[in-house]
């Protein structure tokens, strides 16, 4: 029986007790986009440390967490420049939605947020259907 579900529950638990623990000991919500944009845009100049430290978080405990585990098959393109295209689109829809997946999706959904939920539902729905495109006009990216 595949256990890719159980490696998925786990990492859900996880950003579950992270933007829970976030939101108790800061009284914000953990949205990784308002977090680095206020980096960015130094807005979040008296609490950069803190920042700092979680987006470090976001990059090392992953790749701890893989390389413990022998590696991680993620199926993603060899095509740098979609990769980079993908990327900019997401920071862009990040900014245009003031939030991201785990400030509207974990964070918004779970206190009931009518915002965090739409806005959830829409970029869910435009990602499926970007992926539904970008594999019929550019063949199975």
């Amino acid at each position: 029986m595949e256990m890719d579900w159980v490696l998925g529950l786990i990492g859900g638990v996880i950003i579950g007790g992270a933007a829970a623990l976030y939101l108790l000991v800061n009284g914000r919500v953990m949205g990784a986009s308002g977090i680095l944009g206020a980096l960015v845009d130094g807005s979040g100049r008296e609490t950069a440390n803190e920042r700092l430290a979680f987006l470090a978080g976001l990059v090392v405990f992953p790749g701890v967490a893989a390389l413990a585990m022998g590696g991680s098959d993620t199926h993603l393109t060899g095509n740098h420049v979609i990769v980079a295209l993908a990327g900019l689109c997401v920071g862009v829809g990040t900014r245009l939605a003031n939030g991201c997946t785990s400030g509207h999706g974990v964070c918004g959904i779970s206190r009931l947020s009518l915002r965090g939920i739409v806005a959830t539902v829409f970029y869910i729905g435009a990602g499926g259907l970007t992926v539904v495109l970008a594999r019929a006009l550019l063949g199975g990216v």
